[in-house]
């Protein structure tokens, strides 16, 4: 019986430090997407500076029908901010408009306070090429170790890449419609 508690001890303590070794990888995470649009540049940027074509294009929205939103400020201006509740009131932040660079850049970062506590940043640039405009989205999150270990454990980043691609997505199809 002793001997099974060490080796059930050993592995439990092997698994924690081999979770903490890949959570401190994710302490800050930084998800580069693009994609290329077929559109005026002024259409693809008005599409991500006006907060109120957000449900256009949200993978959130997407994948949450029943998500209720609501724009507060001045749309498409520093320090507009789209506010959403979700999940039957399980999802709760909003997401803020922080800086614009007119047809080059939107920057916004978001407050999320419900599954859990989170700050990350988006930030869009745009740049034409001979295919049409590239929308580079560039996501960046910092966290805790505890927290990061809890993202490893739950392989949360892979979810993360999959959600920003199917935004980009989604922002392609309300554009080239």
């Amino acid at each position: 019986m002793t001997n099974t508690v060490i080796i059930i001890a050993i592995a439990l303590v092997a698994f924690i430090g081999f979770g903490l070794y890949k959570a401190s990888g994710l302490t800050n995470i930084q998800i580069i997407k693009s994609v290329t649009i077929r559109g005026s540049k002024e259409n693809i940027f008005d599409m991500v500076r006006y907060l109120k074509n957000f449900p256009k294009w949200s993978p959130f929205l997407a994948q949450d029908p029943n998500q209720k939103y609501e724009v507060k400020g001045i749309d498409g201006s520093v320090g507009a901010q789209y506010h959403w509740e979700g999940n039957k009131g399980k999802d709760l932040g909003y997401q803020e408009i922080v800086k614009i660079e007119d047809y080059k850049f939107v920057g916004m970062r978001c407050d999320i306070q419900k599954p859990f506590v989170a700050k990350p940043s988006f930030d869009y640039y745009f740049t034409e090429t001979v295919n049409g405009i590239e929308v580079k989205q560039d996501f960046k999150l910092k966290s805790g170790l505890i927290d990061a270990f809890f993202m490893w454990l739950f392989g949360a980043k892979s979810g993360m890449e999959k959600t920003n691609q199917q935004g980009l997505d989604l922002l392609k199809k309300a554009v080239e419609k």
